[in-house]
C-alpha cells in the first residue's frame, strides 16, 4: 500500500472489483431476458442511461456535489459512449 498502516490487499481488491462488475452486468442481462428482440437495443440503452443517472445522483449526494450537474455529466458522456 501507500503506507505501512494501510498495506495493499490485492486479493480483496480483485474480489471487490469482480463483485462490482458482476452487479453492474446484471441490469443489461435482466433487460435482455425480459424484452423482445425487436426492442432490445433501445431498451438496454434506456435502462443503462437510467442506471447511470441513479449512480450519478448517488455519487453526488455522497460527495456533496450538485446532483443535477453530476447526473447530466454522467448521462451525457454515457450516451455519447453508446454512440
Amino acid at each position: 500500500g501507500i503506507s505501512k498502516e494501510f498495506p495493499a490487499r490485492p486479493v480483496q481488491a480483485a474480489l471487490s472489483s469482480a463483485a462490482t462488475f458482476t452487479v453492474g452486468a446484471l441490469l443489461p442481462l435482466v433487460v435482455v431476458l425480459l424484452v423482445s428482440n425487436n426492442q432490445l437495443t433501445v431498451s438496454v440503452s434506456i435502462c443503462a442511461l437510467i442506471a447511470l443517472a441513479v449512480l450519478g445522483a448517488i455519487s453526488a449526494l455522497i460527495g456533496g456535489a450538485s446532483v443535477a450537474k453530476a447526473v447530466s455529466r454522467v448521462v451525457f458522456w454515457g450516451a455519447l459512449a453508446m454512440g
